[in-house]
């Protein structure tokens, strides 16, 4: 036994010496920072960050290969000690979450053939682009859940993955595989910041509207009753939802794919359910900003462009102050649509939500008399914003233009915006087709004008105005001559008296695709009047940029508006950009809209030192779009559902709301008229709209 002992001893001993002889031999010195890098690492070796373990990730971010944050399974925590071992900065980011563009599996998309191969989705794409019939489909397949390290992706019930947002960690490895790039990373910010792409599952409405809102995505949302979802939704895109709701002219629908065989669905009427269930609701519905970063950026102009910018510069962190030439903010939104069409009250509501994200906003402040560029800058603003709109009206030029009783309906305009008087007498003509026409018409019928008539040189068919306001004006009594121009302005001891107009009649089209009106000689005729009010036409005021010793250099181009990038905002002046209706002309609200947060955009990519560009994958309207002329197989609809109004009788005299808002009922069975559609897919027969799982709400 003592043997026995000895040699187990002596085999110990020999062994230690040899390892300790190989230790000094084959020592390997291990780098210390590695080590505490390792340790800080959550040990997982799940691979979500690209490299094969946390020691291999570690090793990168030692090396200066890979940042301290690259653990997607650690969380924010790890990211904080990574980082202190390092010692560099920690600064927020916004978490990465991955996301589904696609609402319709195989059970509902229409297919070119039946799979039957490897099952999987990258197999079956290579097999002529897969089996469903529209470009961008999900194939249900599951290789996105194959190669998920956290298990926060499953396939649905219906053959879609459904992502689980408490456990995806932006790691990106569903995006790679993806061969139809149906999924892949957002954030809100992303979100908000992001175009219309060619690899998105667009409906025609989307890609139509001008502030690119996911239009079916917030009706989907008001028909499952997740009405604080719809108002998300919206501010993702449009942060003035109250006013669209009421002044939007809706090209989205028409192109409504409902509209090919009955009418359109009432899209917008729906944006104003969501946005007045927000206001009525006695809370706002913020939407998620980053952190303040305290970098000052200024926005001269508080309309609707200018508001705009504001509001997504300050969700990315930034602090915007708005500089005002009038007494309060809104720009034309104010003090040019009168309050029977958006209440003050109602605007004033939004513009404070807008305030409130942490936006200044300085009133009565003119630039070139207050303020200049230069002045700007030397108060550390870092970027500047021109959204000054179109205050200036054109002139009729024609003889009389002086007489008192004659004035321009953007002055009338604004006076009422002012709550200042603006009596007239009891014949009033209005010169002019456009919405600016039509309000200063409806206008003055309510304050008491017995005849009120538009002077058009065209037809009804080629007015600008908005289709419902011309029917309005018509239902409220306001007359309507058309193919009619002024040729004179008559009056008496210089007060009006009349107007002399010309017959009309349509030659060639004209450069706005219009046919150009020419006049019937000899066929002049008097119009007896009390006041006669010009809507032709407006421009830009930018007589403040001969005041400013820096504005002076600022490219203009022939038609008096600002230069500058229509799809960035950007000037021939590094650091100032500009957009709506100072760029554009006089346009729509929600044309000025958009132009702000691309903007927006531009400016935050100009303040983090990139290149200011637009993606190249932009989508920038439907024809850009698979075509569907028809939809013989859709699913059935009832009518579309109508506005409720004020009568006539009640409307007169006063300038009380008109439209009164859809009820809750009417808004939730106009969201069944919707078709959900994709880019070939839509809803069809068949489909039992309650029982299909849009969002898979039991899944989500």
């Amino acid at each position: 036994m003592l043997f026995e002992a000895l040699a187990i001893g002596g085999l110990g001993l020999a062994s230690a010496l040899g390892l300790g002889v190989a230790a000094k031999v084959f020592a390997v010195e291990v780098d210390p920072l590695v080590e505490a890098v390792e340790e800080a690492l959550p040990g997982a070796n799940c691979g979500g960050c690209g490299f094969a373990g946390c020691a291999s990730a570690a090793l990168a971010i030692a090396s200066g290969k890979a940042a301290a944050n690259i653990c997607v399974g650690g969380g924010p925590e790890v990211a904080v000690a990574v980082s202190a071992v390092m010692g560099v900065e920690v600064i927020y980011r916004e978490p990465d979450v991955s996301q589904v563009d696609c609402t319709y599996s195989t059970d509902i998309a229409e297919l070119k053939f039946n799979y039957d191969g490897v099952q999987d989705c990258r197999a079956a794409v290579l097999l002529a682009g897969g089996p469903k019939v529209c470009e961008i489909g999900c194939v249900g397949l599951g290789s996105c859940v194959k190669v998920c390290p956290f298990g926060a992706i499953q396939i649905g019930p219906d053959n879609l993955p459904v992502v689980d947002p408490a456990l995806c960690t932006g790691c990106g490895n569903c995006e790679k595989v993806c061969p139809k790039n149906i999924i892949h990373l957002t954030s809100v910010t992303r979100r908000i910041l992001g175009f219309n792409a060619d690899y998105n599952c667009l409906a025609p409405c989307q890609a139509t509207c001008p502030a690119q809102i996911d239009i079916p995505g917030y009706i989907r949302a008001i028909g499952e009753g997740r009405y604080e979802d719809a108002v998300l939704t919206i501010k993702e895109h449009n942060p003035l939802p109250l006013v669209c709701g009421r002044v939007c002219p809706h090209p989205c629908e028409d192109q409504c794919r409902r509209g090919v065989t009955e009418e359109p669905v009432n899209i917008n009427h729906l944006k104003r359910f969501a946005a007045d269930y927000e206001m009525n609701s006695g809370k706002r519905i913020q939407p998620f900003c980053m952190p303040k970063n305290e970098r000052k950026v200024a926005i001269v102009g508080g309309g609707p462009t200018g508001l705009t910018c504001a509001y997504y510069l300050a969700r990315l962190g930034y602090a915007p102050t708005i500089y005002e030439a009038q007494p309060h903010m809104g720009g034309m939104l104010r003090y040019g649509i009168p309050e029977y069409r958006l209440p003050k009250a109602t605007l004033d509501w939004e513009i404070q939500g807008i305030l409130d994200l942490g936006c200044e906003a300085k009133t009565n402040q003119v630039m070139g008399r207050d303020f200049t560029l230069e002045s700007l800058r030397q108060e550390g603003y870092e970027a500047i914003y021109l959204g000054v709109g179109c205050w200036s009206s054109r002139g009729m030029r024609v003889e009389g233009e002086d007489l008192d009783g004659v004035l321009p309906g953007t002055d009338m305009l604004i006076d009422r915006g002012n709550l200042e008087d603006t009596p007239v007498g009891d014949r009033v003509v209005i010169i002019g087709g456009g919405n600016t026409a039509m309000d200063c018409a409806r206008t003055c019928w309510r304050l008491g004008a017995k005849e009120v008539t538009v002077l058009y040189r065209r037809t009804e068919k080629e007015m600008p105005a908005n289709q419902i306001e011309i029917e309005e004006a018509k239902h409220e009594g306001i007359n309507f001559h058309f193919l009619a121009a002024p040729t004179k302005l008559l009056g008496e001891n210089g007060k009006l008296t009349g107007l002399e107009y010309i017959k009309m009649e349509l030659g060639e089209p004209d450069a706005s695709g219009r046919r150009r009106p020419v006049p019937i000689e000899g066929s002049e005729t008097v119009l007896e009047c009390d006041n006669v009010i010009a809507a032709i036409g407006q421009f830009p005021n930018l007589a403040f940029l001969e005041q400013d010793a820096e504005a002076k250099d600022l490219a203009v181009t022939k038609w008096n508006t600002i230069d500058a990038n229509i799809d960035a905002g950007s000037t021939n002046i590094p650091g100032v950009f500009s957009g709506g209706d100072t760029v554009t002309g006089a346009a729509t609200a929600v044309e000025a809209i958009g132009a702000g947060r691309r903007a927006a955009r531009a400016m935050h990519n100009f303040l983090s030192g990139e290149e200011i560009q637009v993606p190249e994958d932009w989508v920038h309207g439907p024809k850009e779009l698979p075509q569907i002329t028809a939809t013989p197989d859709a699913a059935p609809a009832g009518n579309r559902a109508k506005m409720p109004e004020l009568s006539v009788a009640e409307r007169a005299n006063s300038f009380v709301e008109v439209e009164l808002g859809l009820t809750e009922e009417m808004a939730k069975k106009e969201t069944q008229r919707c078709l959900q559609c994709g880019l070939y897919c839509y809803r069809r027969k068949g489909q039992d709209y309650e029982a299909w799982k849009w969002e898979r709400k039991e899944n989500a």
